[in-house]
């Protein structure tokens, strides 16, 4: 008898999808420039990459969906990263919110159109490396835990064999591009912020792996680099 897939609850999928779309549309809804073509794209990339990923992740690992729907709900997440997983996914919304506020108070002159299409192209690159990542791992909770229940092992396959931490990587530099994208300054303020933050949930992260997920410390010598590939 084949087994039941997990199921994501409906009440939790409608906030999530909520949060997702205030998120996103947030520098039109507060700016009020409803002809602000770089917010347009803002948002429109960044709900095609999450429908567009989630949907590949399904196909591919049934479970993992309601595994990242049970976030913030895991016992045995470790104590650090309930208080920091909960920081870091809320702050990525203040850069988006900080310049839907540059953009309606006027604080910052805009970039110019090369830099406006160079932050694009490094937004769509995070997106397709978050994607990626997603995708290959059937393990990328929302919460750092040894998954046991999911026969939890390492995966080196797709961009772990590049680096061990590509979904964070992907958020890094969407993070540092969105405010060039959009025109705020004051924006690199929160994601200056965010970033350094998932830096350090990054390194708790691997040490976490490396002392308890079997096999994590001979993949961590293979595959030297935890963010960057030749940095770090």
């Amino acid at each position: 008898m084949q087994a039941t897939k997990p199921k994501v609850p409906t009440a939790v999928l409608a906030q999530m999808l909520f949060f997702i779309f205030v998120i996103l549309f947030l520098p039109l809804l507060i700016s009020g420039h409803w002809d602000w073509w770089e917010a347009w794209t803002y948002a429109i990339t960044g709900l095609l990459g999450f429908f567009i990923s989630r949907v590949l992740a399904a196909k591919k690992h049934p479970d993992l969906l309601a595994e990242r729907a049970r976030f913030a709900q895991q016992p045995d997440a470790k104590s650090w990263d309930k208080w920091l997983a909960p920081i870091v996914a809320l702050g990525g919304g203040l850069i988006p919110l900080a310049a839907g506020l540059d953009a309606r108070f006027g604080w910052s002159a805009p970039f110019s159109l090369p830099v406006k299409l160079v932050a694009l192209l490094i937004i769509l690159a995070g997106y397709a490396l978050g994607s990626y990542a997603l995708v290959a791992n059937r393990y990328f909770s929302g919460m750092v835990r040894i998954q046991t229940e999911r026969n939890h092992h390492v995966v080196s396959s797709g961009p772990y064999h590049w680096m061990r931490h590509p979904g964070y990587a992907g958020a890094l530099i969407t993070y540092l591009a969105t405010p060039f994208f959009l025109d705020s300054l004051w924006a690199l303020v929160p994601a200056i912020i965010i970033s350094a933050l998932l830096v350090l949930r990054t390194a708790w992260e691997d040490e976490t792996l490396q002392a308890e997920l079997e096999g994590y410390q001979a993949y961590a010598q293979q595959i030297r680099y935890r963010l960057l590939p030749g940095v770090w």
